[in-house]
This record gives C-alpha cells, structure tokens and sequence, in this order.
C-alpha cells in the first residue's frame, strides 16, 4: 500500500515538474523585472508617422530617441547602431547583440518619441544567430516593459506569432507557420484597428485576429528572444 502511494506521489511530482517547464517555455509566468513606470510620450493622431533608418545615429551607440528594457530574466539587451553593408537602407542598422541564453528572456528596444493607438507598423529584419532562438519582433500599445502586443517571427522555429505580454506574462493567440530563413532581410508589417490585428510577412498576410487586451495608444518597438542576433532597419510607424 505505501509502495502503492508513493509511486503516485512520484508519477505525480514528475507530471508538476513537466507541466512547469512547459508553461516556462510558453512564457506563461510572471516576469521577474519590475518594469519602471513609461514616460509619456505625445499620442499621434491620423496621418502622423515616425520613421526609424539608424543612419544617422554614430555605430556603437544606442540610437537617438529609444531606451532598452527587458521582458522576463536574465541579462540586459545590448542595442548597438553598427554598419551593415547588406542593410536595406545604408549604411546603418540596429542591432541586439548579447548573446544570453536565458529562455525567458526578452530584450526591448521603445520609441520615446511617441504613441500610437490605430496604425500601421513595420521593420525589416535579418536572424543573424542564437542558439536557443532566432527571432525578430515588433512591439505596439506598449504600456510598459511588461505590458504590450507583439508580433514575432522565428527563424529557428518557422513560425509567425501574435501575442499579449500582461504583467510579464506572454501568451499567443494567434499564429502562422512558414519558413523564416535567416541571414536574409524580412519585412514584419502590422496593422491595428480598434481590437482587430493584421501581421503581414514579406507584404503577404498571415494572421488576423482580434483582441481586446490593450485598447489605449501606447509605444511602439523592437523585441527579441534569448540569445537571438538579430539587425533591424527602416522601422516606420504611421497613425490611422
């Protein structure tokens, strides 16, 4: 009877300690950074645009205009302005280069300059490395570090995804799966309307949903995953 017991108890510990690294890996728990309150940032009304290419930032710095934050654990991310002779527009791309691999990890890059609620958000993108992962996302109705929508693709994985981070916690709803190569340039393109969402992959539709989660205007941004390399370039975002 008490070998009887205390099988259970060890099919059960087994089955927690699974279900645990599985929601870790889904990004289903609380983050553990605190998110510093945002700073406002004046909301742009129709027909209003910011446009991102880095060539004016110096290489080596972080660029003008945006901060880094992180979603989740471990290090900070390092955003560097650097020279790509393959950048969509030259000489100068931005990129995240720290390569920590810690899984729940997600580095940002936010726009100060300005919120958007209704608009239409794109970037180009190159997957360079990571081990662990191999992604490139934006980020809209940013509230802070641990509260905002984004869009991801991974070029490890194949996969497209739309998600809500709440209080650090991100959960898809939404999603697409195609090859996502890497070392080549992509173009992420957003569109939100009231609660209903449009991702576009190189200029071709891939998810529409709706959501209702974050309504007011919030920040716009750069996001990746763990220890991805990723360029960035040409990031505009333009209200509706």
């Amino acid at each position: 009877m008490k070998t009887s017991i205390l099988v259970v108890m060890v099919i059960a510990a087994v089955f927690l300690v699974s279900a645990a690294l599985f929601v870790s890996r889904e990004g289903r728990f609380s983050s553990s950074y605190a998110a510093p309150p945002e700073a406002p940032a004046p909301r742009q009304s129709s027909g209003q645009s910011l446009t991102y290419n880095f060539d004016n930032d110096s290489a080596g710095t972080m660029p003008a205009k945006f901060q880094g934050a992180r979603t989740g654990q471990g290090s900070e991310g390092k955003w560097v302005v650097m020279a790509d002779a393959t950048a969509p527009s030259k000489p100068n791309v931005v990129a995240q280069t720290s390569t920590d691999k810690t899984d729940y990890r997600f580095p940002l890059l936010i726009s100060d300059e300005g919120s958007f609620k209704d608009l239409e958000l794109s970037v180009k993108f190159k997957a360079v490395g990571g081990e662990v992962d191999r992604a490139a996302g934006l980020v809209f109705r940013l509230k802070d570090a641990n509260n905002y929508y984004i869009v991801r693709a991974n070029a490890l994985e194949d996969n497209y995804r739309l998600s809500h981070v709440i209080n650090g916690s991100r959960r898809q709803f939404a999603g697409a799966n195609f090859k996502v190569t890497s070392g080549e340039w992509h173009e992420l393109k957003v569109e939100c309307a009231g609660n209903k969402i449009i991702c576009y992959f190189d200029g071709m539709k891939k998810i529409e949903a709706k959501d209702d989660t974050f309504q007011d205007a919030g920040k716009i941004g750069l996001w990746t995953k763990a220890d991805s390399v990723t360029y960035f370039d040409d990031l505009k975002a333009v209200a509706k």
